[in-house]
């Protein structure tokens, strides 16, 4: 019996919240051991790109991680979803398996076989569009057989670099020094107020203003950083990063805190 069951997250700009080890020249293809199912439903994908006259996804293995760790989920659970009572959604998963991302989304599926699969998720506007998206260029897929059916899920991304603290810290200084303020050296303080909510460490010498926040885009400031900054009320900052903090609906690449003096 031919059926087919669907479901499409569409895409969410999102930043993601976990350190990641992702090597953009790495990973080029499904890794040995995965599914043929898998590495089926990725060559068609890329096959469908080509065709479309857009570039060809890289195969992530952080994100072939998080999608098999949710499709198991699915076939355990039976009806499919995106997201099941105490789990992550998409961009938690992607993010706890290691991907670093600026953009997530995904398709999941029952079918049963990979080239069906494939071909609803192309005749299906949602699917279809996730698939073809232009502004992801990372993929992992995963497919598990229960029930006498194929549980299939595909994440798509487009990566980000990783950067290292003080390369986060020094784009973040980069874009406070048009503000005319004075950035300090020792940045040990602005990252032990970024390891807390609030308030800075005991004993410290107590700044005018401390901004936190999380993003995967270090090529602005929040707003309420940016009217500070234009008061003119400040002379020096101090900037910090730490990792980022990992809940339920904030998945973000870097975790910084400003201090203004």
């Amino acid at each position: 019996m031919k059926f087919f069951l669907l479901l499409l997250l569409s895409v969410m700009p999102l930043a993601r919240a976990a350190q990641s080890s992702y090597d953009p020249s790495a990973d080029t293809g499904p890794a040995a051991n995965l599914s043929g199912d898998a590495e089926q439903i990725f060559a068609l994908g890329n096959q469908a790109r080509q065709q479309a006259g857009i570039a060809r996804l890289q195969w992530d293995a952080a994100l072939a991680n998080a999608a098999l760790a949710h499709c198991r989920r699915m076939a355990m659970e039976g009806p499919i979803a995106h997201r099941y009572g105490g789990e992550l959604d998409v961009a938690g998963r992607a993010a706890l398996a290691g991907a670093h991302f600026s953009v997530i989304e995904e398709n999941v599926a029952i079918g049963p076989s990979a080239p069906q699969i494939h071909e609803e998720w192309m005749h299906s506007p949602g699917h279809r569009a996730n698939l073809l998206s232009p502004q992801v260029d990372r993929v992992g897929v995963a497919v598990v057989e229960a029930h006498g059916v194929l549980y299939a899920v595909a994440d798509y991304s487009r990566a980000v670099r990783n950067l290292s603290a003080a390369e986060a810290e020094a784009r973040v200084a980069g874009l406070l020094r048009p503000s005319g303020v004075a950035i300090l050296g020792n940045p040990a303080m602005a990252r032990a107020a970024c390891r807390t909510d609030v308030g800075i460490p005991a004993g410290a010498p107590e700044p005018r203003f401390i901004m936190r926040w999380q993003s995967g885009d270090l090529t602005q400031l929040p707003k309420q950083l940016v009217d500070r900054l234009s008061s003119g009320h400040y002379r020096q900052a101090e900037v910090g990063s730490c990792p980022a903090h990992l809940s339920q609906n904030a998945f973000s690449a870097y975790r910084v805190a400003v201090l203004l003096y």
